[in-house]
């Protein structure tokens, strides 16, 4: 073979040779694009996941308190057994039962869950997993439901008995009772709170008139004394928290009130710029026990086939009115009905026009006026505000009301600062009122604020010069 000839042939085998790596670099780099772009992908889903846990986590974070998400239901009323005017304080490992209610306007049955989820004494959630402070299904189904009767509205009431013996709570402290839908947390319908006790103290009060001049007849002031005897002492004055409802208010509540002397087990309140609550004044009411019999309040009613609309008489301003005592529900309503024998199922509802006379005819100025009490919730939203009728020169809100008994108030809140409310009742020292003093401790060890006391006084009672 010529010298020509193996040169040829070497070129064609360092040709084929170099065709060969390059196509095998192709391929390889073919791969490497193609682990590059599903590592792109993973990461970015797993960015997405993360994502949506930490949305997830911060939206169960961000559940309020006594909130009802789904505008089918109505009528929530969470409370002690048999006792509408009460609050929901379970005592912990007792036989104290709760009772839930609720209505779905809806036509079908659903299927209602409830749970419970552990907060500090601020009502923020604690990062704990269920299974610490409950003792089996960390979820129960709300079985017993039944359709209404009687009523042109047709619902159907849930109830239930809390805590079920197949869920036992074991932990003092503030609960949120979560009720949702088909066992999924997701599907929130509403909360209500849920009061724990482990006595482990006790608190003497009584309600005093203040002595500083601008308090001395519009306020009223609370002195009390925490026996902690139940508890370690080591450092009693910064583990023990205060909290302190007005007629069972969660809105305008005192916290972290501070103790003025500490004196062994003995922890005593009297600061005289601390504990003060506006007096206020016996609170409005409403009287729909009957839609036929009208009440007082009730300007007119308009009677349809499937529907009731009830028209109140128009309110006032009553801030520069006297003071006259007569028995309230302190802002509070109860379900309650004249023709029926229960009111749970056979009560019906109602469309209730509230009115309040504007000043002169005309608007506040910068000012915007809502409608509250136990009906709304104390919450202040576009549910709640009353709309001003310019023809009428009236404020007007409207709300859907099942019969019963209700109090209720207005307040004005400044539209830059809605924090900033007033009443517009006036402020007396002689108003009746209850208070609530709720005491949590937290030793070192705790995850989470124990509530260690409660303890409720009426402002009135036991006074001398007082009758009711």
């Amino acid at each position: 073979m010529s010298d020509s000839v193996i040169k040829v042939e070497g070129s064609i085998v360092v040709q084929v040779r170099f065709f060969f790596s390059f196509a095998k670099r192709k391929e390889e780099q073919n791969k490497f694009t193609t682990m590059l772009r599903n590592a792109k992908l993973l990461a970015t889903k797993k960015c997405i996941f993360f994502f949506a846990f930490f949305t997830m986590s911060f939206a169960a974070y961000a559940q309020l308190p006594d909130m009802v998400y789904k505008d089918n239901v109505k009528c929530v009323r969470f409370h002690m057994y048999g006792d509408q005017e009460s609050m929901p304080i379970y005592n912990l490992n007792s036989a104290d039962q709760l009772e839930l209610n609720f209505d779905d306007i809806s036509s079908n049955v659903k299927n209602y869950y409830y749970t419970y989820q552990l907060c500090d004494y601020n009502w923020k959630p604690v990062d704990l997993s269920p299974f610490m402070y409950i003792k089996g299904f960390t979820q129960q189904r709300i079985s017993t439901n039944r359709y209404s009767a009687i009523a042109l509205t047709k619902y159907i009431h849930y109830q239930a008995m809390l805590p079920d013996r197949n869920t036992t709570i074991t932990m003092s402290g503030n609960y949120l009772l979560k009720v949702f839908l088909d066992g999924d947390t997701s599907k929130l319908v509403f909360t209500r709170r849920l009061l724990v006790l482990e006595q482990k103290a006790t608190i003497a009060a009584k309600v005093v008139q203040p002595l500083t001049p601008q308090w001395f007849n519009t306020h009223q002031k609370l002195q009390f004394t925490a026996n902690v005897n139940g508890i370690n002492t080591f450092s009693a004055a910064q583990q023990v928290k205060v909290v302190i409802l007005q007629n069972n208010r969660w809105d305008n509540a005192l916290k972290d009130v501070p103790p003025t002397f500490v004196r062994g087990t003995l922890l005593e309140y009297n600061t005289e710029n601390t504990s003060i609550f506006p007096g206020g004044k016996e609170w409005r009411w409403l009287d729909v026990r009957s839609f036929r019999l009208q009440s007082d309040r009730v300007d007119h009613a308009d009677y349809k086939t499937a529907s009731t609309e009830i028209y109140l008489k128009t309110d006032g301003d009553r801030t520069n009115d006297r003071y006259v005592y007569y028995r309230d529900l302190n802002g509070l309503f109860m379900v309650m009905t004249y023709e029926s024998i229960n009111p749970n199922w056979q009560g019906d509802f109602a469309t209730v026009h509230f009115n309040l006379a504007g000043p002169d005819g005309k608007p506040y100025a910068n000012k915007d006026v809502y409608l509250a009490g136990q009906l709304t919730d104390y919450k202040i939203n576009d549910q709640t505000k009353m709309i001003f009728n310019a023809e009428k020169g009236v404020y007007e809100c409207s709300l859907f009301l099942k019969q019963g008994y209700y109090n209720y108030t207005y307040l004005v809140a400044d539209k830059n600062n809605p924090a900033v409310q007033t009443s517009l009742e006036g402020n007396f020292w002689e108003t009746e009122n209850s208070y609530t003093i709720l005491m949590y401790y937290k030793a070192f060890s705790d995850r989470a604020d124990r509530l260690i006391s409660v303890s409720q006084i009426n402002s009135r009672a036991n006074r001398a010069g007082f009758s009711f």
